[in-house]
């Protein structure tokens, strides 16, 4: 059983995950998404939940576990869009010569773990209106995809905030003060932050 716990911290929400996952195997779960989720032939429907409704390892990372933009063998890191890898990596090593860790606390997710982040979320929050503020959808969620990450690490989020943009990355939400895309345009400009999730 996977259990969710929202943190508010300074306006912003994070869930957190403290449970020990399933024990799917990664490498034979068809209906995961992401740029290496399958060497098959892609799914017809990519965000139908199905069998995943209950999937707690696309995602999952223990209580107190740490990785890295190097991690690459855990599928939270290692099904990343390639872009989007190559420049956390990029970040990464620039952020270590300033002196700031940058850790994963989360990237590529299944549809069916980002669905329990979501119906936690309209849980905690009372209605799905709401939840939306703080928690995509599978449908809507770009670490479906594996396009999204959220970094962590003392300081990491405020180096990313006036750093990344030189790598392409940019702060999506104003209210996800970790979350990063690869957005920017070829000058290094971000787009306009969203309040949240929603638009």
């Amino acid at each position: 059983m996977c259990r969710l716990t929202a943190v508010v911290a300074g306006g912003a929400v994070a869930l957190l995950v403290g449970a020990a996952p399933s024990q799917a195997d990664p490498g034979t779960d068809d209906s995961l998404v992401g740029p290496s989720a399958t060497a098959t032939e892609p799914s017809a429907e990519p965000f139908g939940v199905g069998a995943t409704a209950t999937d707690t390892f696309g995602g999952y990372l223990p209580e107190g576990a740490e990785l890295t933009a190097f991690d690459v063998e855990n599928p939270t890191v290692g099904r990343l869009d390639p872009a989007l890898l190559a420049a956390v990596q990029e970040a990464t090593r620039s952020a270590a010569a300033d002196g700031v860790t940058v850790e994963i606390n989360s990237g590529w997710r299944s549809v069916g773990f980002q669905q329990r982040l979501f119906e936690d979320g309209v849980r905690t929050y009372g209605s799905v209106e709401v939840a939306r503020q703080f928690v995509a959808s599978p449908q809507t969620s770009m670490h479906v995809v594996g396009r999204a990450v959220d970094v962590g690490g003392p300081d990491a989020a405020a180096w990313m905030s006036r750093n990344g943009p030189r790598f392409g990355l940019c702060q999506v939400y104003a209210n996800e003060l970790w979350h990063y895309e690869l957005t920017a345009d070829a000058a290094g400009v971000c787009p306009p932050m969203k309040p949240n999730a929603t638009g």
